[in-house]
């Protein structure tokens, strides 16, 4: 296959299809983030998808800002950055879930219960230094990254709409979630895994579908690239 700039680029929207299935399916079946869940069956096989999942929205997100590059403006290039900073910090956070909390689970099972708690919002007491801040503060690049990027796909017009509204709103709204008991407050990600795989999938159809609209008229202009 040779590899071209659409080709990746289309590739790149199934990697934000996976991710945002992925994102949306474990929010309902997710360990809770308490001590005991560190060393179960569960916990070793979702956290480690949830760190690849990370990686694939961070390339899923390159294909769907470039598709619209020309369309989007600074609105779309700002939520593209918010959102690729905030999957970034989450790549590094859910690794440590993964990788590095349960090996101390059972030397040092205080110290795991404070970064739980600092998920969880329940402080321990557990001196973390700066994490706690630094997990406050990456709700700002999830909210404004959605809703900046979401506006910036509808006005573009170039993917689907609802799929962008949706993420629009449902980051907009995200932050209503804090009100909610922590178990609920998950479910408030499904929305928005949701719309970032609706966005993936038009972006990995895109082109197979113009290439079969050409076949099935062979007469008809070259499409325009896309």
């Amino acid at each position: 296959m040779t590899l071209t700039a659409p080709t990746l680029i289309r590739w790149s929207g199934l990697a934000a299809l996976v991710a945002g299935l992925y994102f949306a399916a474990i929010q309902p079946i997710h360990p809770p983030d308490v001590l005991a869940s560190v060393t179960t069956t569960a916990w070793a096989v979702i956290t480690p998808l949830k760190t690849v999942m990370c990686l694939l929205f961070l390339l899923g997100l390159v294909g769907l800002y470039t598709r619209q590059l020309h369309k989007v403006g600074w609105l779309g290039l700002a939520g593209y950055l918010l959102l690729s900073l905030f999957w970034a910090l989450q790549t590094a956070l859910i690794f440590t879930e993964a990788f590095i909390l349960p090996p101390l689970a059972t030397v040092a099972p205080k110290f795991v219960d404070g970064v739980l708690g600092v998920v969880s919002g329940h402080p321990t007491g557990m001196n973390l230094g700066a994490l706690p801040l630094l997990f406050v503060l990456a709700a700002i690049p999830y909210v404004f990254g959605g809703l900046l990027f979401g506006i910036a796909t509808f006005r573009a017009g170039i993917l689907p709409r609802g799929a962008a509204g949706l993420l629009a709103v449902a980051a907009a709204l995200t932050p209503l979630a804090a009100l909610l008991p922590h178990s609920i407050q998950r479910l408030a990600g499904m929305p928005v895994g949701l719309a970032l795989a609706w966005l993936g999938y038009a972006l990995w159809s895109e082109r197979r579908e113009s290439a079969a609209a050409l076949q099935l008229d062979p007469g008809k202009p070259q499409l325009q690239r896309t």
